[in-house]
């Protein structure tokens, strides 16, 4: 117990405004740190990928472009090849049965010797007819022997284009190109095919330095052509996925780009230590950053809470006494307006406390005796229905039945209306319906035979729940605005039914008195829809006080507000929709 009491009193002796002050002070600039810390840092690592991105992507275009080079330099050789017009003249006998002689072939050795000498990489050029045996050179296996025939095939569908079938099958140091020779006096008839033998280190890519990123460059079918990394050198496939268990179990970026001439793919693997080269030093520049800032706030911070909180602390002390009986003023200090106003404002209450005092006693005895005035000045509702009663009984003594009537009728109706306990705010429907009938009665004696009124209430819809006086106003309406204007007999029809789908009630008010005009419907509805409060009198004040009450008392999707159908001199019909309440409100 003495522990915590122990502790306790510490946690008080803490808990001042100026350690509050300074624990702010200090959340929001760790806090500042942490996030501009935290985005700064991510920013400069995004911006260092992005731009290692788009260097990498650039190099990678520069790669695709001189494997095209490359590729395109045999297409342009091997094309002069089969266009020149000794071999088109050759070939054009072979297909005819003509075999070639054997200066022929001695003539077809020096033509691509030539020009097979411009272009690097030739190793050896093959010659065939259309039906695969050898032309030139005079020794060797036939076309069959060397390729598989997929490949003859796809070079007639290349129709005179160098086709690439990749890594010799006899000989792993070259790579095979095959292309048809087109016979051009022969409507460009396939008369045979020219099967290129090409050195691999043609296409071979030297990593100049260690700082290079890891270059792969795989034909149209995913087989290795070149690459820079020695570990991939003679590997016919790789697998782009399981790259980091080739290469140290390290995590690389990726980068691939491929060719729309040749559909080859260059992919370029740059190892993330060396995009993430500046960021530990980044790192440590921003925690000491951070670290010399927060000594910096915290020494601030201090002095600046101490500063806020002496004029407080001295003020705190002359209250205290304040409460023990002693009134004394605060001195004006150099504190901040907001301390001088507070200063000030307690010199004040204690100056005018004593007169205060005595200003609220007597304002006390004033405010007792009006209340008991207005107490002795209240009307008891009771006491007027005692008085109706006895006029009631007075008049039916004398036989003035008719007027009895009335006057009951008026009794029941101030009862009905001027009961406004929480109980009775709800009534049933029939107590509605009763009240309107006491009403009617009243008018009855005003107009006479003039006027008369249906009710047509199915019987189960007497005891649901609505608030009181929901519908009277809008009877009282058809009665003072429908018959009451217009000359001769007229009829009131109230009409209270259950809407079949839903559990609502629709209830509806018509009369065939004098209608109104569509202007005068609009501006109603104008009217309703302003909701600027509870009309006192004009422009539809009934419709829109039971509007207002509708609004107020039930949930907008379980009800439709007031509907208003008239015309002219045929009547007029006020209807609305409510829910479906028994028994509870």
């Amino acid at each position: 117990m003495e522990k915590g009491a122990r502790l306790m009193r510490l946690a008080r002796k803490w808990n001042t405004l100026r350690n509050q002050i300074l624990a702010v002070y200090l959340f929001v600039l760790l806090l500042v740190l942490f996030t501009v810390s935290y985005l700064i840092f991510n920013q400069v690592a995004t911006m260092l990928k992005d731009n290692a991105e788009e260097q990498i992507q650039q190099t990678a275009n520069e790669a695709i472009g001189r494997y095209d080079s490359l590729f395109e330099q045999l297409n342009l050789i091997t094309k002069q090849m089969v266009t020149n017009d000794s071999l088109q003249s050759i070939m054009y006998n072979e297909w005819h049965g003509l075999p070639a002689s054997f200066s022929d072939k001695q003539e077809l050795i020096t033509i691509t010797s030539r020009l097979q000498a411009n272009a690097e990489g030739i190793y050896v050029t093959e010659l065939f007819n259309n039906d695969y045996q050898k032309i030139i050179p005079l020794d060797g296996p036939g076309l069959a022997a060397q390729i598989d025939m997929q490949w003859v095939e796809l070079a007639d569908q290349a129709r005179g284009r160098l086709v690439w079938i990749g890594e010799d099958q006899l000989n792993p140091n070259y790579f095979l190109l095959i292309r048809s020779v087109r016979l051009i006096d022969q409507y460009f008839t396939n008369g045979g095919y020219l099967l290129i033998r090409v050195n691999k280190n043609y296409f071979q890519t030297q990593q100049t330095n260690e700082q290079d990123p890891l270059m792969i460059v795989t034909d149209q079918t995913g087989r290795l052509i070149s690459s820079n990394y020695p570990q991939f050198t003679g590997q016919v496939d790789w697998d782009a996925e399981n790259v980091n268990e080739i290469i140290d179990q390290e995590s690389y970026l990726r980068i691939s780009e491929t060719s729309n001439e040749t559909n080859w793919n260059v992919t370029m693997l740059t190892p993330m230590r060396r995009l993430t080269e500046g960021l530990p030093v980044l790192r440590t520049v921003i925690v000491i950053s951070g670290l010399v800032g927060f000594i910096i706030f915290f020494i601030l911070s201090y002095f600046l809470s101490t500063y806020i909180t002496n004029p407080i602390h001295k003020l705190t002390d002359t209250m205290r006494r304040a409460g023990e009986g002693v009134l004394t003023l605060t001195p004006q200090s150099t504190a901040s307006n907001e301390i001088n106003e507070l200063n000030d404002t307690y010199n004040q209450l204690a100056e005018q406390t004593n007169y205060l005092i005595q200003m609220v006693y007597e304002r006390e005895l004033i405010k007792s005796r009006t209340e008991l005035k207005a107490l002795q000045a209240q009307i008891n509702p009771h006491f007027l229905f005692n008085t109706l009663d006895s006029l009631y009984w007075s008049l039916e003594e004398h036989d003035e039945l008719e007027l009895a009537e009335m006057v009951l009728s008026m009794s029941d109706l101030f009862r009905y209306t001027i009961t406004r306990s929480n109980d009775e705010e709800w009534v049933y429907l029939k107590e509605e319906i009763a009240h309107i009938k006491h009403y009617m009665q009243i008018m009855k004696m005003r107009y006479g035979d003039r006027l008369t009124c249906q009710f047509d209430v199915e019987e189960e819809l007497l005891t649901i729940r609505l608030p009181k006086l929901l519908i009277q106003p809008l009877v009282e309406n058809a009665v003072l605005h429908g018959i009451g204007n217009r000359l001769g007999k007229g009829r009131i029809s109230l009409t209270i039914t259950k809407v079949q789908s839903h559990s609502t009630v629709f209830i509806s008010v018509k009369d065939d008195g004098s209608g109104m005009s569509e202007e005068r419907v609009q501006s109603i509805y104008q009217s309703i829809r302003a909701r600027n409060g509870v009309h006192s009198s004009g422009n539809g004040m009934a419709l829109v006080n039971v509007e207002r009450r509708l609004q107020l008392y039930f949930n907008p999707d379980q009800t439709r507000g007031i509907q208003i159908c008239s015309e002219l001199n045929k009547g007029t019909e006020i209807s609305f929709i409510i829910p479906m309440i028994k028994d509870e409100v």
